[in-house]
């Protein structure tokens, strides 16, 4: 049930009726893991926060630098230095007292990403680096849990959701293959703030879809953002039944 602080604490998306009552004891109930705290982590955990998901599972192993401020909303200076998965759990805690905040301040092999999966209901994939994504993923497929892709770098961003319940759905596997060894990171091709906020919100809204039962989620569609233009493309995305990761997961 929902409290008189909690019905007045979200009484505004209560009032959506794709939400409803409902909708918010659906989010209250729900268990989510965010995987990297930065640009895209710093508003997904804000906004997630702020709607009430009751758990949140908050990972990341880096710390708080000063380069990181000119994007990740999440930490200020004062916690320079700070891991940033326990920055986030004292802005998130500070935001809103009424969520379970647990954070992961290791960098999570096979087995503990594994684990860290298994323990939710959604898994938002807010990382740097392809061979992160690729091992989110594989972790996804192996325990059915849907996935909130996204990406952004330079003035250019991604987004897309996987869900291995369904059979149609494709996998990050399926969409980007064995990746490219040439990947640059942001701290070598740069990204403006703006735009890892957008994709980073986007894939807020795509999680409470999900977690609360509302519209229509990118499955099966890529979502492109040109930030130099501020033109949006979808691509439609289909399963790859020859997918070397979802593919040996059928039935």
């Amino acid at each position: 049930m929902l409290d008189d602080q909690e019905l007045l604490r979200y009484s505004r998306q209560i009032l959506l009726p794709q939400i409803d009552v409902e909708g918010q004891l659906r989010l209250k109930q729900s268990r989510v893991l965010i995987v990297g705290l930065g640009g895209l982590g710093s508003p997904v955990a804000l906004y997630l926060a702020a709607a009430g998901v009751g758990e949140l599972h908050l990972a990341d192993f880096d710390r708080v630098d000063l380069s990181n401020l000119q994007r990740q909303v999440l930490h200020d200076s004062p916690a320079i230095g700070l891991g940033k998965a326990e920055s986030a759990r004292r802005r998130l805690a500070a935001i809103n007292p009424q969520i379970r905040l647990l954070t992961l301040e290791t960098a999570l092999d096979a087995g503990s990403l594994s684990a860290a999966v298994a323990a939710v209901d959604l898994v938002l994939d807010c990382s740097d680096n392809f061979a992160t994504r690729a091992a989110v993923n594989a972790a996804c497929v192996q325990a059915r849990v849907p996935l909130v892709s996204g990406a952004a770098i330079r003035l250019e961003g991604q987004l897309s959701v996987f869900d291995p319940r369904l059979p149609d759905s494709p996998c990050y596997h399926c969409l980007y293959g064995a990746g490219s060894e040439a990947e640059l990171t942001c701290s070598e091709a740069g990204v403006a703030g703006p735009l890892v906020g957008l994709v980073g919100s986007l894939q807020a809204l795509e999680a409470l879809k999900l977690l609360a039962g509302f519209g229509e989620p990118m499955i099966g569609r890529l979502l492109l953002v040109d930030g130099l233009s501020t033109r949006f493309r979808e691509l439609r995305v289909r399963r790859d039944p020859g997918c070397a990761v979802c593919g040996a997961h059928d039935g």
